[in-house]
């Protein structure tokens, strides 16, 4: 509600004054149509206060009730609007609007939104227009329609975000008005619908990446973020990207990962390109150490997991994509506070549709409780049980084939990135990958359905819109539409030739890798990888999957020491760690962390009968990722009850909260199978035992 509003909302509260259409105009300056919208709003107001509404008459006569005089009473005494705007302060603020704008603005629009004169910003525009153009940015005028910016998207969000600064810091310095800090740019709608929302998001992936930003970066990043959410949702999008690895790449992929899910926006490997770049030019705290508990929430994800399976009567331990996502959502979890949540219709209407999965979580809902240390509320459950729903579609969704076309809003990159994540997840025999503008021109019969990035404007096809980075919410949508099919179609499998991938080529070329040369493939696979990545044009999106070593990669034959002679459970940790101790992997420090880890949070590191993974956070350290496993000669009791003793110590040292990942889950996968742990007690070598964890590992493919 601006200031007119307001103004008009004094003038009708005297019940003896005649008001019309014509003489609110007059005063105000501004047409009969702007006086209509202001009194619409006003309604609004009325509206929502269970207040009499105005009402118009014959010849504009503007109708109030006796109790009108009551909205005096909802008005804030001191807002944006109780104070003049200082010339600097209508420059900053006329710019934004300029340059956020979609199309063409009018001065009076301008003049409208800042309350002064048409007069007054025609005085100013010299002086804004220099401001725009110092940018990089043009100020283009058209005669009838009025003024529009025009230049690339990452120098209006560069021009955006330093405006902001430049409002905040001029309405810290002066003393009239008590604007608050922030109340500029909200106004200029340079900041998301939901602050709190993203600010978490940041928050929580400063602590998975153990990257913590200085104030004045945080800030100037989530004030990026809130820009970025806006343009997106205004249809406005990073334009195309030279692609450079660099070292915050994975970072600004899951905050965005998350951003998308939550702020219902789509993205783009542009936008993730352009994010990285931000976070590297940004400032972080040196020194800070902050434990990462990030291995031990992904070993609670496992429990967790493995209890809802048994509840639904469903094996859900093979997916690794819903281990990953969960065990990345509990990060936020156990980081502190409850998330504020937005309203989100998905949530409800899958939460709905699937009362046993909910039933399910709120029964085992008690092992992530214990270790979160306080309640879990109802959002919360309701964001794990829809990882659950989604891990139940890509079961479905397996077994299934339909043909499909891509729809891209944005480049080839993005495409590509979507590409990916179908061809992981889905059967489907992908027809084309077309622009979004294109999809008017397709006929029915072309493919079963099309997966678009936007809505798809006069579209003959069926289609269900998703995000580039397929969401759990995208999963259970694409799901639906394969359901709908089916029940109405009768659609038969059509599962075509299997192609090679990057990633199929990589998995065969890792193990002989690191056979031949184990030190150094490491280095060797990251070169390997950036050249198969290229050949196959696909997305820096999925390095990490791609990348990260397998069990067996880790647990080589020098990695391997049976009977080992051991007092208790303390001797056993330490000598577990001894030969990644000896080769560098970790600091002696690391030892007596994971030592007191256990003294502190008890023996939730004994994953299975008779086997135990201890480890300790990034930080506290260890230097490269990496495993070492003994087989104790006698067994030791850890004080975990149904799993004691144990027989095998796997001391773990993570360097993220990534590159271990899939070693990890398929070792607890592999933990499940009695036989498996029978064969490793039944081998008399290193050798024998390094080669029985391959062969089982494979068999998990």
């Amino acid at each position: 509600m601006n200031k007119r509003t307001i103004s008009i909302i004094y003038e009708l509260s005297d019940p003896q004054k005649e008001i019309t259409l014509q003489s609110l105009a007059e005063q105000f300056q501004v047409s009969q149509r702007s006086i209509r919208n202001d009194l619409n709003e006003v309604n609004d107001l009325l509206r929502e206060n269970h207040l009499p509404q105005l009402q118009l008459k014959k010849g504009g006569l503007v109708i109030r009730e006796n109790e009108f005089s009551e909205i005096l009473s909802l008005l804030s005494g001191e807002d944006y609007y109780s104070y003049k705007l200082s010339k600097e302060e209508r420059k900053y603020i006329a710019a934004a609007l300029l340059v956020s704008s979609q199309g063409y603005i009018t001065l009076s629009s301008i003049a409208d939104t800042l309350f002064v004169s048409r007069a007054t910003v025609i005085n100013d525009l010299d002086e804004i227009k220099a401001y725009i153009n110092d940018s990089n940015l043009e100020v283009i005028s058209h005669a009838n329609k009025g003024l529009r910016v025009e230049g690339l998207e990452s120098d209006k969000r560069l021009f955006l975000l330093k405006n902001s600064a430049a409002q905040s810091r001029e309405s810290r310095e002066r003393d009239a008005g008590h604007l608050p800090a922030d109340t500029a740019g909200e106004y200029v709608t340079v900041q998301a619908g939901n602050r709190i929302v993203i600010q978490k998001i940041l928050y929580e992936q400063e602590h998975v990446y153990q990257s913590f930003l200085t104030d004045d970066s945080f800030q100037k990043i989530l004030t990026y973020l809130g820009i970025m959410v806006n343009r997106n949702l205004q249809g406005e999008y990073m334009e195309v990207r030279r692609k450079n690895d660099n070292s915050r790449y994975p970072m600004a992929q899951d905050i965005l990962k998350y951003i998308s899910q939550y702020c219902h926006i789509n993205t783009t490997e542009d936008e993730m390109q352009f994010l990285s770049e931000l976070l590297c030019l940004a400032r972080y705290m040196k020194g800070k150490t902050r434990k990462n508990n990030s291995v031990k929430v992904q070993m609670i994800t496992r429990q967790f997991i493995g209890r809802i399976s048994e509840e639904l009567g469903i094996n859900l331990n093979r997916d690794y994509d819903f281990f990953e996502n969960l065990s990345n959502h509990l990060e936020s979890v156990f980081s502190g506070a409850p998330a504020a949540y937005p309203e989100n219709p998905v949530i409800a209407e899958v939460i709905e549709e699937n009362p046993e999965i909910m039933e399910a979580v709120e029964k085992e809902i008690h092992i992530i409780r214990q270790y979160a240390g306080r309640e879990i509320t109802a959002d919360e459950q309701a964001y794990v049980a829809v990882h659950v729903c989604a891990a139940m579609e890509r079961m479905k969704n397996k077994e299934v084939a339909f043909h499909v076309i891509v729809a891209c809003h944005a480049g080839i990159g993005t495409s590509q990135l979507l590409l990916e994540k179908l061809k992981t997840h889905f059967n489907f025999q992908i027809v084309d990958i077309i622009s979004a503008h294109e999809a008017r021109n397709l006929d029915q019969g072309q493919a079963d359905f099309i997966i678009s990035t936007v809505p798809l404007k006069g579209c003959k096809m069926d289609y269900v819109v998703v995000s580039p980075l397929l969401s759990d919410e995208d999963y259970i949508r694409v799901g639906n539409k394969i359901d709908a099919l089916r029940d109405s179609r009768h659609l038969p499998s059509r599962i075509g030739e299997e192609k090679l991938t990057a990633k199929g080529l990589l998995e065969r070329i890792a193990p002989i890798v690191y056979e031949k040369v184990p030190e150094e493939a490491e280095e060797l696979l990251r070169a390997l990888r950036r050249e198969i990545r290229t050949y196959f044009n696909q997305s820096a999106e999925a390095d990490a999957e791609i990348f990260a070593p397998y069990l067996h990669h880790l647990l080589t034959e020098t990695h391997i020491q049976l009977d080992v002679e051991c007092t208790d459970w303390k001797d056993a940790v330490r000598k577990s760690a001894e030969k990644l101790l000896e080769l560098g992997y970790i600091e002696e420090r690391y030892i007596d962390a994971m030592i007191k880890n256990i003294e502190e949070n008890g023996p939730y590191i004994v994953l299975s009968e008779g086997f135990a993974v201890p480890h300790e956070g990034v930080d506290q350290g260890s230097v490269k990722v990496g495993m070492n496993l003994i087989r104790l000669k006698e067994p030791v009791p850890f004080g975990a009850e149904e799993y004691d003793p144990v027989r095998f110590v796997c001391c773990l040292s993570a360097v993220d909260h990534k590159t271990h990942l899939k070693a990890f889950f398929n070792l607890v996968n592999m933990l499940r199978d009695g036989e498996f742990k029978r064969r490793l007690e039944a081998c008399t070598a290193p050798r024998e035992a390094a080669e029985v964890i391959e062969k089982y590992e494979y068999s998990l493919s």
